[in-house]
């Protein structure tokens, strides 16, 4: 529309450049009637097509009419009213009786336009109200509120122009439209108001009390305000996971996974025709040029066997290229990207909006900037120009701050889902992934799939908009710089382009060195993690010095490896702070030396200077995205290799229930891998329904892979299995879950207290619930530690007996529970008589005892059937199982002597809780700390300490009862810091790192801060040159000196800024090496109490993940810290410099952002720690999952443990999603200051423009718009330094732990000490810790030399203390042992432990050679080493290995059995040679015959020293010279075996239970 036809429709002038040029300027009625009036409107008619959708859809329901919907109707039906109002006016004007004459002419056309054109708005508006009503979970809308605001600010210059007029001329002229207009303006700013409030349905409000961002209106969800309730609680007090809100719907994982489960099946699919149709053309390939590789393919081998040629030849150094090429090939890739991309393109599109929009408006600030220079250059202009500028300035931020947040909070919270959907798209795929997957990748590379790798992708995608945004900021930069500089600038983009590869080298060097350091690191862990598994172990052999060195060495290579990465990365910082000085250096020399006419102005110069430093991030920040999209790229490759992984074919086992038999094996030979010689040949098995079937064999004959086979497990490479029915399983080595014994029990299944108690009673588990502090309700920890190994495999068979399933596979339940124990479960659940008696059940089984009851026998011998039928029909082939029953006749006899009945009825056995401790007893309260096998960490996520209630349950009682005991709570609460860090904390780490280097980092830094300001304000005043010479020409000699200082101030900030940060590196170094081993030293000292009360996991924790963040989160976050708040006081002094009224905003700005701070680091460091609180069940019950497999898979449990961790990791997102959020409340609060700063800097500018000279306003507005950024990394600096400084903190706790006594003391014992072996036990008494009951009350006895010593008791009667006291792992409470007439508390523990041996209930192992094992400290020649193998018949095993005794023994020991784990403890204990020897029945894990080779070898090799033996199976012991009794803490009978058999005490009981009497003695 032309402004003719315009001016024709207003009735007056349209545009007139003279309304601006005067002092009070105004806008034209004209633009104001028109522009104005469509702009909102406009605005509103394009959005309400969205509202009224919502109307036109079917499903009506009647909604709840709020007073605050009614009240927003009512005004909108008012200011239809007031249009309806306007237009009668226009008409009565026109048409009216009082109507002047046609000559003076009508209304211009827009007195009739604009009402009809409001009325029309405002019935749109009534419906789109109704609209947003009927949208289901909508508060408000958005859109109506933006049309709102937008209405009043058009508004508000006709308010102000009608009002000057009206005081102007003293009257109104056009009294009815003068009055309309401000009744409607009322109307328009009450109905922003309201639209500004949510109006929440009454049904919501529930829901919106659990999460308050359902209910937060459209301002509230742009500033964040609605989490601000949180934000004052974790002020006031710390927050808790309870405070934590509900999540939001499509925040939940459930909602997450559901969505990408579904594509990524189908982008799996398509992947895998890919690659079949890559694999055919590549045999296509390879058939017209045989290789190598091809052989394989051409004789039709299966891809995986080529897997396995592949990996043999790998180890032979096998051409690196065709390794390269194999590894990314052999599994469909390249589709967890598009996979990532079409779950959440929603997210990624909007926050690419919203990051597109911020971009652009960066740009607009330096015009603005210009525009404000040239304004003060030119004095004659009008000061409203002035303000007009600095209002803008102020409203470009404010825009870019809140676009720029809503970018941030769709990037991070897509970041979180992303995650969120690989971590459980991973546990998924566990649950159903194939065994040659599952040996592909250990437990621990598949938890760290689940963090390290989804972590990656999260970090990524919170930054992937860069890819795009950075080449377009550049882009954009150089444009602007051009139209300021011309050509010159390409020099400073050739400085910049030149600094990038550089950057990029030393990225990718500093890659390499990241990987050295994570494999030292490694290495460490494992061998702390090995230490401490093995602490107790250590700890009696005196090995600490040893493994102490081993430790030390790896960590400094470590730091060696650390100090490199430090002086790489100090290089790059070099770089990346002179980059912006020399850029700008390389411009402006170029611009002023090209040609004489160039003069510097300040306009170019900070304009240039703020174009400059928004070119800064893109440049800096592409190399490290790139990098990071390169580690991201190996996570890629290691998730699509797993998730793409074969699942288990469910197929191996059929269902069919027409088959007569239960079990039905026909002809089958099954294999563990796909590929692989069988394992079991031709089986063919018919078990039917109800009967009672054992198997046995020798060690390794493939008992358990027959029970694996018949869960589905294995693969069938002939022949097929049926099973009718459901299964229940219970596996040799028990699983327990880390929840309640119950729930452990109970599994799943429905809770029927009397059936549950029936299997309680059966399974002997009732006197057990007893000692334990909470009964069944007691919380066990991770992998069952606080159970003694019995009493795991008796809750692993109560879970089996309460399932209730048609067919029972018992994997030798009964080899960890004592014999009589054993007894009662044969005779109470598995047997003829049991609960079980009417269910299939197969039992794998070493006891020779159970045999006459069971109904059928399958001997396996190498994999193969040999034999089947009943036991009487067995023995009388005389085949293998006769064999096999000759060797343990004598065991058989004393065992059966007992069991004259098939159903005897052991009632009236008082049944003891088996005597397996694993730990020395302690007075019975705390019996759960004495069986505490202390494995890994036990969450605390209860209130209670060990014992958490569930919250439904109302076990009052014994809750008191906790509270009441001492010594009950077995594993203290580990301390989480609250509240802000003691600056002691960093007086602390300074010290670690020297006074001396810390002043000096401080001053360098301060040094090159004021370099910087010089140098800014030396460019200040050159661009002042411009109005001096400003028709001269400019001397040259001048020009070079400008140049000149300006160079070198720069690259003086360099250079100050390179010795600092090297400075700084060296330093933390040296603290991170004085940490450690304070830390390491330390821990080796602490007595072995501590370790039986803290998880290890806390220990290890201790030493990963703390001193992780000593080596390199620190130091990065404390120089990053410094510069930043020098950057930020360097800008204050600026501006306050330029315009010294700043000063005066300073105070309340800096008051306003300390509050913020604070409250930010209190709420965000709390949520920060419930993070990883939150975190560690998830990796947890995965590694618990993962561990339990068969077991989930054999009871078909697999959705319930899916749904267990999705409520898992939900959990672990309610603190997350706050936690992102909170960052944002602070990032927009602190850019409201930062945008404050630039307002005041630019409007004291403005107010004292005839004092300033232009270069230091337009250095003073470049400072502030860089102010904010820098703002809000301090704040971010600062949360981060104090959460990392807790890691010294907690170092620090554990390095100060109270040590046990002295390694070596000023007495030392003679050299030959213990000659005789002679032990005197003197009035012994002892305690576990202070404040608990003793445990042994007064022992006196006398032990001779050689002597042969057997002790017994029950459990807790003090049996393993008395064995912990001789090494004094505890120190007595009074009363002393003497060895050899010395006194053991007086000399060294090493001295004492270095001469008295062990061989240990657990064989522990570390990871390292045969050899290491043996003899760590390499004192002894291999010829003993061999000696001792032949003696522990291990030398025919050792020497068929290819290293021999180099041979790499796994972690704990894993590649050896349990079996030649222990024989190697006994080698230990040969070599030793000590005259005292302490055997803490070795046998309770080792099958019959290995158990008589050790009796046998110890009776021969120890035959000259003193030997005591805590017997758990009486047998043993029956050949010693005396026995001592141990009940309660006493000695209650100390005899020989025969004489304590006649006497009728407590020896003679136990003997009757265990099945021995007088006359069977005689056999030992």
């Amino acid at each position: 529309m032309s402004a003719a036809a315009l001016e024709e429709y207003c009735g007056s002038v349209f545009w007139n450049d003279s309304y601006l040029q005067s002092e009070d300027p105004d806008l034209p009625v004209c633009v104001e009637q028109t522009v104005l009036v469509w702009i909102p409107l406009g605005f509103i008619w394009l959005c309400a097509p969205w509202h009224l959708l919502s109307l036109c859809r079917r499903k009506k329901v009647t909604k709840h009419l709020s007073k605050l919907y009614i009240c927003k109707q009512l005004v909108v039906s008012l200011l239809f009213l007031t249009a309806i109002a306007g237009l009668a006016v226009t008409l009565g004007e026109d048409y009216g009786p009082n109507s002047t004459s046609p000559q003076t002419g009508k209304n211009p056309g827009v007195f009739y336009a604009n009402p009809v054109l409001y009325a029309v708005t405002w019935i749109l508006l009534l419906l789109c109200q109704e609209g947003v009503r009927q949208r289901d979970g909508a508060v408000d809308s958005a859109t109506l509120f933006i049309f709102w605001m937008l209405l009043v600010l058009c508004d508000i210059f006709p308010f102000q122009t009608l009002l000057r007029e009206a005081l102007k001329q003293g009257s109104v002229s056009d009294l009815p439209r003068f009055c309309l207009f401000y009744i409607s303006f009322g109307l328009e700013l009450l109905a922003f108001c309201l639209f500004a409030v949510a109006d929440v349905p009454p049904d919501a409000k529930a829901r919106v009390k659990k999460n308050p961002e359902l209910g937060a209106p459209f301002l509230s969800r742009i500033t964040f305000n609605w989490i601000n309730s949180m934000m004052l609680k974790g002020y006031r007090r710390p927050l808790v996971q309870e405070d934590m809100w509900d999540l939001n719907d499509e925040d939940s994982t459930a909602t997450i996974n559901q969505h990408f489960q579904h594509i990524m099946q189908s982008e799996l699919a398509a992947a895998r025709i890919r690659y079949q149709k890559e694999l055919k053309k590549k045999k296509a390939k390879d058939e017209a040029f045989p290789s190598s590789i091809s052989n394989g393919l051409e004789k039709g081998v299966s891809q995986d066997v080529l897997m396995m040629e592949e990996k043999g030849k790998e180890d032979d150094k096998k051409v690196k290229k065709s390794k390269k090429n194999k590894e990314e090939e052999n599994y469909p890739n390249s589709w967890l990207v598009s996979t990532v991309f079409k779950t959440f393109k929603g997210v990624l599109l909007e926050s690419a909006f919203f990051k597109l929009l911020q971009d652009l408006l960066a740009f607009v600030s330096p015009q603005l900037l210009k525009l404000m220079i040239s304004f003060t250059k030119d004095k004659s202009r009008h000061t409203w120009e002035g303000y007009l500028y600095a209002v803008l300035l102020f409203v470009v931020a404010v825009l870019q701050s809140i676009f720029l947040q809503q970018y941030f909070q769709r990037c991070f919270v897509l970041g979180m889902k992303v995650r969120t959907a690989i971590t459980a798209a991973v546990y998924k795929k566990a649950l159903v992934v194939s065994n040659d997957a599952r040996k592909e990748s250990t437990v621990g590379e598949t938890v760290n799939l689940m963090s390290a790798d989804a972590q990656r992708f999260n970090d990524v995608t919170n930054f992937i908009h860069l890819l795009w945004s950075c080449p377009l900021q550049i882009i954009i930069s150089i444009v602007f710089l051009w139209m300021e500089l011309g050509p010159s600038v390409l020099a400073g983009l050739a400085v910049m382009v030149l600094l990038a590869p550089i950057n990029g080298l030393l990225a990718t060097k500093a890659r390499t060195i990241q990987i050295e350091n994570m494999k030292f690191k490694d290495q460490r862990l494992k061998i702390m993690n090995e230490i401490l598994n093995g602490i107790k172990i250590l700890k009696f052999y005196a090995w600490e010095p040893s493994f102490q060195t081993q430790v030390e060495d790896i960590r400094n290579d470590e730091l060696k490896v650390m100090k490199k990465f430090a002086y790489l990365s100090s290089v790059s910082t070099f770089i990346f702070s002179c980059a912006p000085a020399l850029v700008s250096l390389a411009s402006f020399a170029v611009f002023v030396v090209v040609s004489p006419d160039n003069v510097l102005t300040p306009e170019k110069a900070f304009t240039s200077i703020s174009l400059f430093n928004i070119l800064r991030f893109p440049l800096s920040m592409l190399p490290m995205l790139i990098a990071a999209m390169v580690q991201t790229t190996v996570s890629r490759k290691r998730l699509e290799k797993f998730l793409s992984g074969d699942d288990l074919n469910t197929d191996i086992i059929r269902h069919d229930p027409s088959f007569k038999s239960a079990v039905s094996v026909q002809n089958c030979s099954l294999a563990w891998e796909k590929g692989e010689e069988p394992l079991l040949k031709n089986l063919s098995l018919d078990i039917n329904p109800g009967h009672l079937v054992a198997v046995v064999g020798s060690v390794g004959s493939g008992k358990s892979s027959l029970i694996s086979a018949l869960l589905g497990e294995m693969h069938c490479t002939k022949g097929f299995i049926n099973i009718k029915g459901s299964l229940a399983y219970v596996p040799q080595q028990a699983w327990i879950q880390n929840a309640t014994l119950k729930d452990n029990i109970l599994f799943g299944s429905p809770n029927e207290e009397k059936r549950f108690q029936g299997v309680l009673d059966a399974c002997a588990l009732t006197p057990d619930l007893e000692l334990l502090p909470g009964a069944e309700l007691t919380e066990i920890g991770e992998k069952g530690i606080n159970l003694s190994g019995g009493q795991k495999q008796r809750v692993s068979l109560a879970r089996a007996a309460y399932s209730e399933a048609d067919i029972y596979l018992l994997d030798d339940p009964l080899s960890a529970v004592d014999s009589h124990v054993g007894k009662h479960l044969f005779d109470k659940v598995i047997g003829p008589c049991g609960i079980l008696k009417n269910k299939t059940r197969i039992l794998v089984t070493h006891g020779v005892s159970f045999l006459p009851h069971v109904d059928e026998i399958i001997v396996l011998v190498n994999g193969v059937v040999s034999e089947i039928g009943s036991y009487n029909s067995l023995r009388a082939s005389r085949g293998a199982f006769s064999e096999f029953l000759e060797t343990y006749a004598k065991e058989q006899n004393n065992q059966s002597s007992s069991e004259p009945d098939g159903c005897q009825d052991t009632e009236d056995v008082e049944l003891f809780p088996e005597t397996e401790d694993t730990q020395p007893d302690s007075p019975l309260e705390d019996t759960v700390s004495a069986t505490l096998k202390r494995e890994n960490s036990i969450r605390r996520s209860q209130r209670t300490g060990s014992v958490r209630l569930r919250k439904n349950t109302s076990v009052k009682n014994s809750e008191d009862s906790v509270e009441a005991k001492k010594g009950q709570r077995l594993i203290e609460k580990e301390t989480m810091e609250t509240g802000q860090v003691k600056f002691s904390i960093f007086l602390q780490y300074m010290r670690a790192m020297g006074w001396g280097y810390t002043a000096l980092v401080f001053l360098i830094y301060f040094t090159q801060n004021i370099a910087f300001i010089g140098q800014n304000l030396w460019l200040s005043d050159w661009t002042n040159d411009a109005v001096e010479y400003l028709n001269k020409t400019y001397p040259d000699s001048k020009r070079d000196t400008r140049v000149g200082v300006f160079g070198a101030l720069g690259i003086a900030q360099g250079i100050f800024v390179f010795l600092g940060t090297l400075l700084l590196a060296n330093a933390s170094v040296a603290a991170s090496r004085v940490l450690h081993s304070r830390l390491l030293n330390n821990m080796l000292r602490v007595p072995m109490v501590f370790f039986d009360t803290t998880p290890i996991g806390r220990v290890v924790n201790r030493f990963a993940k703390d001193i992780f963040t000593i080596d390199e989160a620190i130091p990065q976050s404390l120089r990053s810290w410094i510069l930043c708040l020098l950057g930020v006081l360097g800008t204050l002094f600026v501006i306050c410099l330029a315009t010294p009224f700043f000063a005066v905003v300073l105070l309340p700005l800096a008051l306003i952002y300390y509050f913020v701070q604070r409250f930010y680091i209190a709420t965000s460091r709390q949520l920060r720690r419930l993070d990883s609180v939150s975190r560690s069940p998830i990796y947890s019950h995965f590694g618990e999952t993962v561990s339990g497999l068969s077991v989930i898979r054999a009871y078909n449990h697999q959705d319930r443990f899916l749904k267990h961790n999705e409520i898992t990791i939900d959990e672990n997102l309610k603190s997350v999603y706050p936690w992102i959020v909170s960052n944002r409340w602070l990032a927009i609060r602190l850019e409201f200051v930062g945008n404050l700063v630039v307002f005041f800097a630019a409007l004291f500018a403005v107010i004292s423009r005839d004092s300033l000279d232009s270069g230091l306003v337009g250095l003073s507005i470049s400072y502030a718009l860089n102010v904010t950024q820098t703002l809000n990394w301090l704040v971010r600096m600062t949360s981060e330094l104090e959460t990392n400084i807790v890691a010294v903190e907690r170092v620090s706790e554990y390095s100060q732990i109270e040590n046990e006594a002295k390694w070596i003391a000023n007495t030392r014992p003679p050299r030959t000490w213990p000659e005789a072996g002679r032990i005197q036990f003197d009035n012994f008494k002892v305690r576990y810790r202070d404040g608990l009951d003793l445990v042994l009350h007064g022992i006196t006895c006398e032990i001779n030399s050689t002597e042969k010593i057997g002790i017994v008791g029950r459990t807790g009667a003090g049996k393993s203390s008395l064995t912990n006291c001789l090494f004094r792992i505890i120190e007595a409470a009074e009363g002393r042992i003497l060895i050899d007439d010395i006194d053991i508390s007086t000399i060294g523990l090493h001295d004492l432990r270095n001469n008295i041996t062990i061989i240990p209930q657990d064989p522990v192992l570390f990871f390292g050679t045969l050899r290491m094992n043996l003899d760590p400290f390499d004192r002894v020649s291999d010829e003993d080493i061999w000696r001792v193998l032949e003696l522990s018949h291990l030398k025919d095993f050792v020497s068929g290995l290819k290293d021999r005794l180099q041979h790499e023994v796994a972690e704990g020991g894993e590649n050896l059995s349990v079996g030649q784990r222990q024989l190697l403890c006994l080698a230990r204990a040969l070599l030793r040679k000590s005259r005292i020897l302490i055997l803490d029945e070795a046998t309770a894990a080792v099958d019959l015959e290995t158990d008589n080779l050790i009796q046998n070898t110890i009776r021969k090799e120890f035959s000259h020293c003193t030997v005591l033996t805590i017997a758990h199976r009486l047998h043993s012991i029956m050949d010693s010279s005396r026995v001592m009794v141990l009940d309660a803490g006493k000695i209650v009978e100390f005899d020989s075996p025969s004489n304590l058999l006649i006497k009728n005490g407590h020896f003679f009981s136990m003997a009757k239970e265990a099945g021995i009497t007088q006359d069977t003695s005689t056999y030992f």
